[in-house]
């Protein structure tokens, strides 16, 4: 399920993780060995993770804390460091969306503090840089991409590099992007972004990670709304919202850069009050009510 996580339907994991929590939940009520309890919490621990995931993809805000909040204490419970981390990341990604700075840093200390040898620590390392970028701090976004980049370069290639929670070298691509076009650099940000879409595309044209290449065509309109073409900026934007596989959270905090500028720059063209729009009515569609899982 994580390895389907970039391209599977929301709604479709969402089920299956679910269906997965109940059947461990079941399976822990029986008699079982201390070793068969750990395994088996450790398999609750990340199925509570993804589907933090999955519920914060669908609008579900409260519903996926308190995954994440289960996530960690099962952590704490199994003693099992690397899903501490990520349910930290989690927290991190979460305080992003929400432009809540300082409380990402911490959760970004905090995950380092939780494991230290697993992929886990350089997306920690790239929401820093992310969070440091949206805060103005240029040192601080070069000094966490170069200590990211470097924990990147000690770990073996994955075998899975489509695994949600493993970081590769093909996923470092987006995370400097997102720190260059926040920092001004376009020309940078966009060689990333088209850097992105590349990898985000397989042999036959099928889009296998269409959250990412979203997220980059926004950076493509940013940079072409800085350059003053407008028509290239729309059209990016556009495209990007249209993608059926959606982080709503993520997508809309990206979009709306893409909107600023637009507005900014073009307050009186028809195209920039079309995309205002079409945020608009994204945003107003993504109310999901809340489930306990």
């Amino acid at each position: 399920m994580a390895r389907a996580y970039p391209y599977a339907d929301a709604d479709y994991l969402h089920q299956r993780t679910r269906n997965g929590l109940q059947y461990v939940t079941k399976q822990l009520e029986g008699r079982m060995t201390l070793r068969q309890h750990r395994e088996l919490l450790v398999d609750a621990g990340w199925l509570f993770l993804l589907n933090a995931c999955v519920q914060y993809d669908r609008g579900q805000r409260e519903a996926a804390n308190l995954s994440k909040a289960a996530a960690l204490r099962i952590g704490d419970e199994a003693e099992h460091g690397e899903i501490k981390a990520w349910a930290w990341e989690i927290e991190a990604w979460f305080a992003l969306t929400q432009c809540r700075w300082q409380d990402m840093l911490h959760a970004v200390e905090a995950g380092h503090v939780a494991d230290q040898t697993h992929s886990v620590g350089v997306q920690l390392y790239a929401h820093k840089a992310r969070a440091a970028a949206r805060m103005g701090d240029a040192r601080l976004v070069r000094d966490s991409l170069d200590a990211g980049r470097a924990r990147l370069d000690r770990l073996p290639r994955p075998d899975h590099p489509e695994h949600h929670f493993i970081i590769d070298p093909d996923k470092w691509d987006f995370y400097e992007m997102d720190a260059y076009r926040l920092l001004g650099d376009d020309e940078r940000a966009a060689s990333h972004a088209r850097s992105v879409i590349g990898i985000s595309t397989g042999p036959d044209g099928t889009e296998i990670s269409p959250m990412r290449a979203a997220e980059a065509r926004l950076t493509l309109g940013v940079a072409a709304a800085r350059s003053g073409d407008i028509d290239e900026a729309v059209g990016m934007g556009t495209t990007a919202l249209a993608a059926d596989r959606k982080s709503l959270p993520s997508l809309l905090l990206v979009a709306n850069e893409l909107d600023k500028e637009l507005r900014s720059r073009y307050p009186r063209e028809p195209a920039s009050r079309d995309f205002h729009e079409q945020i608009l009515t994204i945003t107003r569609g993504t109310a999901t009510p809340d489930l306990p899982f």
